[in-house]
């Protein structure tokens, strides 16, 4: 089963990830970008914000995506694998960052995952009050310092995408306590 956890920066789904693993050591842990040697890479460029192009900036997020798909998912479709972002941040990213359209969005993540989605995506959904809280406490890197609202309106094209999709999710008030999200998971997920 390979299953997404989606949400903005500072949104809580890496700790809630890390409770997750603690329970169940079996899981299969990656993420995107950053689960593979070229992800690594990509994601230090992606980081910085030093790219000009949007269109060079989603390329370079599906071209990790297909690498990570190749190396990662695919060969361990047999396990659990949750991986800490994918393709709905990459839709997310790109609609708020303009002049792109969603069916498009959607034929190029399917050719980077070769036609094969996440079986579920938990969604943590933030507001600004959290965000503001959590993003103060941290150094920020180039893709937040494009801004709350920026973050905002990244988080509402995800929302929107997986409900456009009709993959089966769970969306997370991401400002409830930490237990309280981690006992929703695993009640969603039956692990």
């Amino acid at each position: 089963m390979y299953i997404l956890f989606e949400g903005i920066d500072t949104c809580g789904k890496s700790t809630q990830i890390e409770l997750l693993a603690q329970k169940h050591p079996e899981i299969l842990l990656t993420k995107e970008p950053g689960g593979t040697s070229f992800g690594i890479k990509a994601r230090e460029i992606l980081l910085a914000d030093s790219l000009a192009s949007k269109r060079a900036e989603l390329l370079l997020f599906l071209a990790d995506r297909a690498e990570h798909y190749e190396e990662i998912i695919e060969p361990n479709r047999d396990k659990i694998v949750v991986s800490d972002r994918g393709f709905v941040s990459g839709i997310g990213y790109a609609l708020a960052n303009g002049d792109f359209d969603f069916e498009e969005l959607v034929k190029l993540n399917r050719f980077a995952l070769k036609e094969h989605f996440p079986d579920k995506i938990i969604l943590f959904l933030t507001n600004m009050e959290t965000l503001q809280e959590r993003t103060s406490a941290k150094t920020l890197d180039g893709i937040e310092l494009r801004g709350l609202e920026y973050l905002l309106t990244v988080q509402e094209h995800m929302k929107e995408s997986i409900i456009k999709l009709g993959i089966p999710h769970l969306f997370i008030d991401a400002t409830e306590s930490i237990e309280s999200i981690h006992q929703s998971i695993l009640t969603y997920l039956k692990v």
